[in-house]
């Protein structure tokens, strides 16, 4: 199968339809020291807000174009993905950006073909759908925490390559990330999920058995790169030390990989209203919630 080219680096920009991919970096890179790679919270808000703006003209690309387009994320417990993927689409509409985070499989879905249960979400004309995990949980938590076996695994590995050709040619764009994170690092946002209210509900069981299997997961990542990183569908690996740089990081990569343009539309102006007071509302006694704050 043929492998996929690095991207050339390409000077910082925003602009619509411009290519602006950084070179995938290498999984075990070393990792940035978090306290010394800080971005400032303004600096964040209004990098995010430009980034925001694009991504609305590529919603409306997408739609005026019936473009269909499939994001994959991937990576260990604690790498930011759900974090990565709110700022991605706070500012769209979730009738064309759609999240898919699919629970374990039911009793029925374990005897199915194993892309079966993935498919009925793919997108349609005019979809952006984002995989918060998806098939490759088999070349993932499935193989290392023994919820399949070692030739199902190998099997799934023989099989995506075709899969995803099979996507690409019916005309999804179809663009995977891999989120990685040090072992200091998860630890640290493992443990704050612990003692956060907000958080806990993200420490599942499962997070918790996969803690200690950190090489484990290294060679199996190591190998699903090895068998699906194709010239058709390759990896794209962000370091996510830092949460607000890897958000920005991946949404600029994201645009840089859709030949999006700013669609036309009409000047919105909002119209006169009618002659107010023509109608006096009722004495109804509306049941009011306490303003406490």
């Amino acid at each position: 199968m043929g492998k996929a080219k690095k991207d050339k680096k390409q000077p910082p920009k925003a602009a619509a339809g411009a290519d602006r991919d950084a070179d995938p970096q290498q999984a075990e890179a070393p990792p940035e020291d978090p306290g010394e790679a800080k971005l400032g919270n303004k600096r964040y808000a209004k990098e995010l807000a430009k980034l925001h703006v694009e991504l609305v003209k590529l919603q409306e690309w997408v739609k005026h174009r019936g473009a269909k387009i499939c994001v994959v994320f991937e990576g260990r417990d604690g790498a930011g993905k759900g974090g990565t993927i709110k700022a991605l689409t706070e500012r769209v509409s979730p009738r064309t950006f759609r999240v898919v985070a699919l629970p374990a499989p039911s009793e029925r879905e374990k005897t199915q073909m194993y892309a079966q249960r993935y498919m009925p979400y793919f997108p349609a004309a005019g979809e952006v759908v984002i995989f918060d995990r998806s098939w490759y949980n088999r070349a993932g938590v499935e193989r290392v925490m023994g919820f399949c076996t070692k030739e199902q695994a190998q099997k799934f590995l023989q099989m995506v390559p075709l899969f995803e050709r099979t996507m690409v040619d019916s005309g999804i764009i179809l663009i995977k990330y891999w989120l990685e994170v040090s072992p200091e690092e998860q630890t640290r946002r493992l443990k704050a999920r612990i003692d956060d209210g907000r958080k806990i509900w993200k420490l599942t069981p499962m997070d918790l058995k996969s803690y200690s299997r950190w090489d484990d997961y290294t060679r199996a990542r190591d190998e699903m790169f090895a068998a699906t990183d194709t010239a058709w569908a390759p990896w794209f690996v962000a370091r996510s030390e830092v949460k607000k740089k890897v958000r920005l990081n991946i949404i600029r990569h994201l645009l840089g990989k859709v030949p999006y343009q700013e669609t036309p539309r009409e000047k919105v102006k909002l119209p006169k209203r009618k002659k107010l007071g023509a109608y006096t509302s009722s004495d109804y006694p509306f049941k009011v919630i306490p303003e406490i704050y």
